[in-house]
């Protein structure tokens, strides 16, 4: 299939036809985790979870690539080399679980945490697989595994499971480091937190960075059967930054080259001595400061939040009450924020696509 750049009055089209809102239509029990615009040569990328999608602009089928029995959630196209990058887990707890029933499988699979990298352009017909038609490597993030694996204390001083509340990674995009004058991007994965009111080392997200060049040399073809652990040894930053504690953490990060803001689009937490937003801004223009992270007894880098007009805050946490963007978010190059919501479809789900305007100091309006 030739991919061909976009005229000015196709790009036109998919701004209009957003106002109205692109349908996809049923996809299966799992419902849309994340989207990936490529304006260049005209397609949408979505994430059901067990499976990615590629549409043209008007959200008609062209490819899928199924098989995948893990969770695949926030995706995202590098600007450097057209790929597609997103989060996928495994794991034996509910969410992996769940997973598994929807799908009707019984196998027992190891716990495991990668970067899968997805070439659209080899995605050329439905239902190709993710493990045999050569479309998909995955890199292993042995960090989000041992932290996984790892533990922490509640407020009591009991152990608990998972450091720093970590429930896998979900969120996925691609900016410059924190305080970065070179602009080099890096890839952001952010962890899922799990949501929990008796621990107090869990009220931070987590977002380590990556070279996606890295990435993409040390991935491999994924065995979901015999799970390899190759890839990135280490991150190359670890950033923590204090929101309170969310509903599953970061599920899809954005970026606004504009602002120079990281966006976070989170289930809302549930501490109630948190203003518990639906999106927080980071402040990339602003380098990390080493520091104490509260309630972990640990130290390490923490970003700073954007000073959102909120109309309440506490403990010096702000953000935005702006229920879209979970389930997919992305910014077009003319500075349109498109966001996916789930659409219940004949007992199965189904998807729209949106396009907001955003002003940091306004907020977000639909177009």
């Amino acid at each position: 299939m030739k991919l061909q750049t976009l005229s000015n009055n196709s790009q036109a089209d998919f701004l209009s036809s957003l106002k109205n809102g692109v349908h996809i239509s049923k996809q299966g029990k799992n419902h849309v985790q994340g989207i990936a615009v490529d304006e260049k040569n005209g397609w949408i990328y979505w994430s059901f979870t067990t499976r990615l999608v590629k549409t043209d602009l008007r959200g008609n089928v062209v490819g899928s690539v199924q098989g995948l029995v893990g969770h695949l959630g926030c995706i995202s196209l590098c600007p450097e080399n057209g790929l597609v990058y997103g989060s996928l887990e495994f794991k034996k707890d509910s969410i992996g679980a769940g997973i598994l029933k929807s799908l009707g499988n019984t196998g027992n699979y190891e716990d495991g945490f990668y970067i899968a990298v997805f070439d659209g352009a080899k995605i050329t017909r439905t239902n190709m697989s993710a493990e045999n038609d050569g479309i998909m490597s995955a890199a292993f993030l042995p960090e989000v595994l041992a932290d996984y694996s790892g533990s922490g204390k509640d407020k009591n001083g009991k152990t608990v499971p998972h450091r720093f509340g970590c429930s896998g990674i979900d969120g996925v995009c691609f900016a410059p480091d924190a305080g970065s004058e070179n602009g080099k991007l890096l890839c952001w994965v952010a962890y899922g937190v799990y949501s929990d009111l008796t621990r107090a080392d869990n009220d931070h997200q987590v977002l380590l960075c990556f070279d996606p060049n890295e990435l993409l040399k040390l991935s491999a073809p994924l065995s979901q059967t015999a799970m390899h652990r190759t890839g990135s040894a280490s991150p190359y930053k670890k950033y923590f930054v204090f929101t309170g504690n969310t509903t599953y953490g970061v599920q899809n990060l954005e970026y606004s080259k504009k602002d120079r803001l990281l966006l976070m689009a989170v289930y809302r937490g549930k501490k109630p001595e948190y203003p518990n937003y639906d999106m927080f801004a980071v402040d990339l223009s602003k380098p990390a400061r080493f520091t104490g992270l509260s309630g972990t007894g640990e130290k390490g880098d923490a970003l700073t939040l954007f000073n959102a007009p909120s109309p309440e805050s506490s403990e010096g946490i702000s953000g935005f009450r702006f229920p879209y963007g979970q389930c997919g978010m992305q910014f077009l190059s003319g500075g349109e924020l498109v966001c996916a919501a789930p659409v219940g479809e004949d007992g199965e789900n189904a998807a729209d696509l949106f396009a907001f305007s955003f002003d940091p100091k306004n907020g977000f309006e639909k177009i």
